[in-house]
């Protein structure tokens, strides 16, 4: 049973001011935040569907009971997308049985414009605000039109060099900066580092523009790095969560764990212990 949430978070705090947090503080200054800081407190720490692939919906929602977080981005594989008005209804019933909201759905596929008439009213039904997807760049035009009618975001999500449309959140920029604002992007820094971009500089870039943030760490900044525990990788979190806070990020963090995807639990626990940590510690 893991302590109270208080107790956790001191642990975690003293864990890093002590043994292994030393050289990350040192490294991003945690100890001389700027006094202009807004609160990283505010920042709404959340999980990406896809970390429960291997999961039933109540098996997620009892792993995310036990590191008390309170959003969930949807993924299909939960909530189909024929899901019936009472299907969704019973899965919200769920969720908000356990204190949690599903803030919006995806990453959803969308490789014919057919596609993405169907993930918008999909996203309607459900009753969210935001689809996180990919979509054809000859179809961004099409996009534009479809989150005019129903005033409904779009965050087009990047993954890397493997990627041939969205592989880093420059690339995403430059493809939608002519398009109606409420198209923006799901920015995944792990994907975005092993492309050889910095995660730090890119928030601060797209900030007008980035609805949701996939929050991970990676093994190494190339193509093969691989996911790992949030303070075990090459991306200066710390830093992540200032920029977050000093750009006034109002979106979701939502973790995204792929490490170890048929026993993730203590990988997870493990990096939602750092983040509160690195939160706490920047006040």
């Amino acid at each position: 049973m893991l302590p109270l949430k208080n107790n956790r978070r001191d642990f975690v705090k003293k864990s890093i001011l002590g043994t292994m947090g030393g050289v990350v503080l040192a490294g991003s200054k945690l100890k001389a935040a700027p006094a202009t800081l807004a609160k990283p407190s505010d920042l709404k720490l959340a999980f990406a569907g896809y970390t429960f692939k291997n999961f039933d919906l109540d098996e997620t929602i009892k792993m995310i009971q036990k590191v008390d977080v309170n959003y969930l981005c949807i993924k299909d594989f939960h909530l189909p997308l024929e899901s019936t008005d009472a299907e969704i209804a019973a899965f919200h019933k769920k969720l908000a049985d356990a204190n949690i909201k599903g803030y919006a759905v995806g990453p959803i596929y969308s490789k014919t414009q057919e596609a993405l008439d169907k993930a918008f009213d999909y996203a309607k039904r459900v009753g969210v605000d935001m689809i996180v997807g990919i979509p054809r760049i000859e179809d961004l035009a099409y996009l534009d039109s479809k989150v005019k009618e129903y005033n409904i975001r779009f965050a087009i999500h990047n993954h890397g060099p493997e990627d041939k449309l969205y592989p880093n959140a420059t690339v995403i920029m430059g493809h939608i900066k002519d398009f109606d604002e409420r198209i923006g992007m799901c920015f995944d820094i792990g994907h975005n580092m092993r492309d050889g971009h910095d995660p730090v500089a890119d928030i601060k870039k797209s900030k007008r523009r980035s609805f949701d943030l996939h929050l991970k760490n990676v093994s190494k900044a190339e193509a093969d790095g691989k996911t790992v525990e949030l303070g075990r990788g090459v991306i200066d979190i710390p830093a992540v969560v200032k920029m977050l806070a000093k750009t006034n990020y109002t979106g979701h963090l939502a973790m995204e764990y792929e490490k170890d995807m048929e026993a993730p639990m203590a990988g997870i626990a493990e990096s939602v212990g750092y983040y509160r940590g690195i939160v706490d510690t920047l006040g």
